[in-house]
């Protein structure tokens, strides 16, 4: 019997599983609350956690730390905020194990598809695209 050699999900995949799960949820308060079980996934040591690693254009400090591990990528993070640090959470933990030519192609539809944006202030959603900025910039230097 021959093994079948297991398959990564595309992050295109894994980003529409992640909003169909989501989606499940019908509250979007609910549904944005359910955003920090991601937390522990991606937490960012103290230890870590340098100047150097704060995203600017956050209103609360925001650390992002990307790796590069067997060709796939890796984020961790960290917020002062309880709330931010689950959307940041969930971004981290969509872009990890990705290509890095994925990871810096590969928009994040989630905002949108969820109803996050009807939700969140413009100052939240600017901070969100500095952190996908800072999570493209680190890819495209390991692409």
């Amino acid at each position: 019997m021959m093994i079948q050699p297991m398959h990564r999900m595309s992050l295109a995949a894994r980003q529409n599983e992640l909003i169909e799960g989501l989606s499940l949820i019908e509250n979007v308060h609910e549904r944005l609350a359910a955003l920090t079980s991601y937390v522990a996934k991606t937490r960012l040591p103290a230890e870590l956690k340098d100047d150097a690693l704060i995203v600017p254009g956050c209103v609360s400090r925001v650390w992002v730390l990307g790796e590069l591990q067997d060709g796939l990528t890796r984020f961790r993070c960290e917020a002062d905020s309880p709330m931010v640090a689950g959307l940041v959470a969930v971004l981290c933990d969509l872009y990890s194990g990705a290509l890095p030519a994925e990871a810096a192609a590969v928009e994040p539809e989630l905002w949108i598809r969820c109803g996050f944006t009807r939700i969140l202030s413009p100052t939240r959603l600017n901070g969100l695209a500095a952190v996908r900025a800072r999570i493209r910039t680190l890819a495209q230097q390991w692409s």
